[in-house]
């Protein structure tokens, strides 16, 4: 697949050939559709997030997106390929002591695209704890509304 790839922090992004993500368990895969950039895009090509440090490089940016799922894996029963969603930026595990709360923006185990994992500046993006996770769109929004 296609993906916006950096290999030095402040370097040239280049579009290269890169291997497409598997759905692991409980995970999906999306084909990207539209996909916004954000100043934290920024602040992580720079080098300025410890996340996207501990990950390494080659990195592919992006956390804000919308898509269809192209791939489901074990376990995911409320999605199936063909589905339209939206994906949060913070993807939550549901089990920790502030999701308990209420408060997945603050999950002690959360995972991020384009932050802890490859990005969205690809075609496709692997997501994990789909049945958490995922937002359907409505047919009445867009990709890049959503």
């Amino acid at each position: 697949m296609r993906a916006a790839v950096y290999t030095a922090f402040g370097g040239p992004i280049r579009v290269k050939n890169i291997e497409k993500p598997r759905a692991k368990p409980g995970g999906v895969v999306l084909r990207v559709h539209a996909t916004g950039v954000c100043r934290s895009d920024w602040h992580g090509w720079k080098g300025h997030d410890s996340d996207i440090v501990d990950h390494g490089l080659p990195f592919v940016p992006g956390h804000e997106l919308s898509g269809v799922v192209s791939e489901v894996g074990d376990g995911v029963t409320s999605f199936c390929c063909g589905m339209r969603v939206a994906v949060p930026f913070i993807l939550s595990c549901g089990v920790c002591r502030e999701c308990a709360r209420g408060r997945p923006t603050i999950c002690e185990d959360q995972a991020q695209p384009g932050f802890t994992m490859l990005g969205s500046f690809a075609e496709y993006v692997a997501i994990p704890r789909a049945e958490r996770n995922l937002c359907v769109l409505p047919d009445n929004v867009s990709f890049a509304e959503a």
